[in-house]
């Protein structure tokens, strides 16, 4: 049985997709109802900071995939992510089931050049000390021999079903409704993204895979563009001038004053305002797996979720 926690969410969304596609057996698990229906899945509330019930509704699992998100607050993550992450672990074992973590790059911190994954953890922000802390706590019991286990990494997305990723909101909402769009950071940097679509395909295959366990795994994502590249790739897709706001850091801390999910970005500005490259060539090479391209990924959200 291929379980899902964090049911709900972009990648979680994604990787049902793929799973219904296949006609495997599933168990969402998750808070709030799923909007999943299917002969072989099932739905159960849980908490996924609640051990007896995330152990009870993970009863049964072959491949379990964490996918779970928090509120976008660093004290909320100090004091949940890992309690989420002991309680997952060991459920894990409990059913002696492979465990894929679906994680970003925070950890990383300000890299010079790509992303691989054999990059130091150096983080630059308290979220990138809190990730590289859960990370290293999934990984040492994979060192120890007490779990099988792999970590499944991927740049911002975009093509998300709930409309928050940074491109999506700022970029191609904005052009589908004829406005400006807005561009956080210096848009002359490079910025990779990640087109959920790929990640949910991704999941599934690491999930098919036995092979891949013990390791971390750069999920599939399309070579770094310019954001100003991005920004007129867009406009022309969707028929408009690239007109566009910068948005720096100033304006965001001030924004945050009044937003605490925007206070929460301000930390992870960095991202923004230096080259963001993310390197995927392992999995391309490990699985045959060509990223979508942005043309492509763009084109289609301007003809399905984000209409011109």
């Amino acid at each position: 049985m291929h379980t899902i926690l964090g049911a709900g969410g972009p990648v979680a969304n994604a990787l049902t997709v793929e799973l219904l596609n296949h006609n495997e057996t599933i168990r969402l698990i998750s808070r709030r109802p799923s909007k999943f229906s299917g002969d072989k899945l099932t739905w159960q509330k849980a908490d996924l900071l609640n051990y007896p019930e995330l152990s009870a509704a993970a009863k049964g699992s072959t491949v379990i995939y964490l996918c779970a998100g928090l509120v976008y607050n660093k004290e909320v993550w100090k004091q949940q992510w890992p309690v989420l992450m002991h309680n997952v672990i060991a459920v894990a074992k409990e059913n002696n089931a492979r465990l894929i973590f679906f994680d970003n790059v925070y950890m990383y911190g300000l890299v010079e050049g790509p992303m691989k994954e054999d990059t130091p953890y150096k983080p630059s922000s308290v979220k990138g000390h809190i990730r590289a802390g859960i990370a290293e706590m999934l990984m040492s019991e994979v060192k120890a021999g007490n779990l099988r286990a792999s970590i499944a990494r991927a740049a911002d997305f975009y093509g998300t079903d709930s409309g928050n990723a940074f491109l999506d909101m700022m970029v191609l909402s904005k052009y589908a409704k004829k406005l400006s769009a807005q561009w956080m950071g210096n848009p002359k940097c490079l910025h990779s993204f990640s087109y959920i679509a790929d990640m949910g395909k991704a999941m599934y295959i690491l999930g098919q895979n036995p092979d891949s366990d013990n390791q971390i795994w750069h999920l599939p994502t399309a070579p770094a563009l310019t954001g100003i590249e991005i920004i007129e790739l867009a406009a022309s897709t969707y028929g408009v001038k690239p007109k566009y706001m910068r948005i720096n850091k100033l304006m965001l801390f001030l924004l945050g004053l009044f937003n605490k999910l925007i206070m929460g970005t301000v930390e992870m500005y960095y991202q923004c305002d230096h080259n963001y490259i993310f390197d995927s060539s392992k999995f391309e090479k490990a699985f045959n797996f060509k990223p979508t391209s942005y043309k492509d990924g763009i084109k289609y959200l301007s003809e399905t979720l984000y209409k011109g």
